[in-house]
């Protein structure tokens, strides 16, 4: 009997979504949550990354110009968490987030991280968050990783985004 090899862990490459207005779906996830077009295929999808990556989001509208959102209490995407490098990044984005108009669905201090919910223009969910360092993370007595569902101050986190240059 052969001993199959071990699988390597695999890493989100991207996201891909289907939207039902392309150049909407382009301003939220580009202008608002900071991500750069890279390519466009004529009016039905579009790629946007960040840190000069090819794509990190996929949108197009090849089954889906001019829908409407999928109904609540249904299967699909719950949210798509995008992790942005520290406090002051996410509190720079959230206070973008709040300029444009857009409605905070939540947050939280989960103790390993700090997160708000919003929603995109087609209603799928978008986790916006920063990671604590992991010597951070609140552990039980047993040295067991105890995540927190906790009060997030987005005042705070906004006023740190936009005091730091």
């Amino acid at each position: 009997m052969t001993i199959p090899q071990p699988v390597q862990s695999p890493m989100i490459g991207h996201i891909h979504l289907k939207v039902s207005d392309l150049d909407r779906a382009i301003a939220f996830y580009g202008e608002v949550l900071g991500f750069e077009l890279t390519q466009r295929y004529g009016d039905r999808a579009a790629f946007l990354g960040a840190g000069g990556y090819h794509h990190h989001i996929g949108l197009n509208t090849w089954e889906s110009l001019g829908a409407t959102a999928p109904p609540a209490g249904h299967t699909g995407l719950y949210h798509t968490a995008l992790l942005y490098p520290d406090r002051v990044a996410l509190g720079r984005v959230v206070a973008r987030v709040l300029e444009a108009g857009i409605a905070l669905e939540g947050a939280a201090d989960h103790g390993v991280s700090e997160a708000v919910y919003v929603r995109d223009p087609d209603g799928n969910g978008v986790e916006l968050y920063r990671d604590r360092p992991q010597a951070d993370w609140p552990r039980d007595d047993d040295g067991q990783l105890r995540m927190v569902n906790a009060r997030l101050d987005v005042a705070a986190l906004v006023e740190e985004g936009r005091s730091d240059p």
